[in-house]
């Protein structure tokens, strides 16, 4: 099994100054005690009404995507780098493809491409992106894009001549140096659109469940054998998709992201490897922690000598 780590926060000592030192230091890290993946959010400001405290979580800290991603690139030298997913009406599908690629070659071959359909209504309004009113449409631009990645990724420069979007000649040069292309990952736990947008575009999927760390909002608390349920029964939707298209289920890389709190006193590195036996029981085969203490750094270090070498054997 592999794990990733996923940065959400950036409120850490020391302030704005100490971000990039503090970012450098934790990628250098994750990097080096053997994390398979990192990740960032694509938000341009804090979740708080779903993910947070419920008033003034837009005054914390929040980077953008694709230039942490860029930084945490020369700052490391095997870990995988993604965004944990990309708002697909964030970018026109165009220059998100040519972002993603220049990730990927610069880095050299280390890029996912994640991506998702959009949800944070009032991050849009606030920014002026445009958020469709409907789920349909929002989902409708979501499979043009991955249409439109699926050709640029592999030089195929014909027009492309969609319902949103319109490409005379979608030129992506250089091309990625990941092969047979960047991996996509599609974000969401949509039974309808979703699952099936994986099963017909994506080369890995992406569920978020909570965990029973204390300090979790309420909408996030969770004990571990709802979470297993949940999970269980999202990936036999996927399967029953894959079946209804002729895809190979297998093929599909199974991941989900979960929180957790590693220190005396909360969580273990038993507790942990033991809900990743779990999941590999259940069929994941990345795990990807939102450490909500990673700051700390030596929670990191825990991860390399302890749990890693026993997750990496599932």
């Amino acid at each position: 099994m592999r794990v990733g780590l996923h940065i959400t926060k950036f409120d850490w000592p020391g302030g704005t100054p100490a971000l990039g030192p503090t970012l450098a230091k934790i990628a250098q890290t994750a990097d080096q005690v053997g994390f398979y993946s990192l990740w960032v959010m694509d938000h341009y400001f804090q979740l708080g009404e779903r993910f947070g405290p419920p008033h003034g979580a837009e005054e914390l800290n929040m980077l953008e995507a694709y230039s942490a991603l860029s930084f945490m690139a020369g700052q490391t030298h095997k870990v995988k780098l993604g965004a944990l997913v990309s708002c697909n009406l964030f970018r026109h599908p165009g220059a998100l493809v040519k972002a993603v690629t220049t990730l990927d070659v610069l880095s050299g071959g280390r890029a996912y491409f994640g991506l998702g359909a959009g949800w944070f209504e009032r991050e849009a309004d606030c920014l002026g992106f445009p958020l469709p009113g409907t789920w349909k449409e929002r989902f409708d631009r979501l499979e043009e894009t991955l249409q439109i990645a699926h050709r640029m990724l592999r030089d195929d420069r014909s027009p492309y001549e969609g319902k949103y979007y319109q490409l005379s000649e979608p030129i992506n040069h250089p091309l990625p140096l990941s092969q047979p292309r960047i991996p996509i990952l599609i974000g969401g736990e949509g039974e309808k659109r979703t699952l099936r947008l994986v099963a017909q575009y994506a080369d890995a999927c992406n569920f978020v469940v909570g965990s029973p760390v204390e300090d979790l909002p309420d909408g996030l608390r969770i004990s571990y054998e709802d979470g297993l349920g949940f999970l269980r029964h999202k990936l036999n939707v996927l399967r029953d998709h894959c079946q209804q298209i002729g895809r190979l289920y297998e093929e599909i890389e199974k991941t989900m992201v979960t929180y957790i709190r590693l220190r005396q006193g909360a969580q273990s590195p038993t507790e942990i490897i033991d809900w990743c036996g779990k999941l590999a029981e259940a069929g994941f085969t990345h795990v990807i922690f939102i450490l909500l203490n990673l700051e700390e750094i030596i929670p990191l270090d825990v991860f390399g000598s302890e749990i890693i070498p026993a997750v990496r054997e599932l």
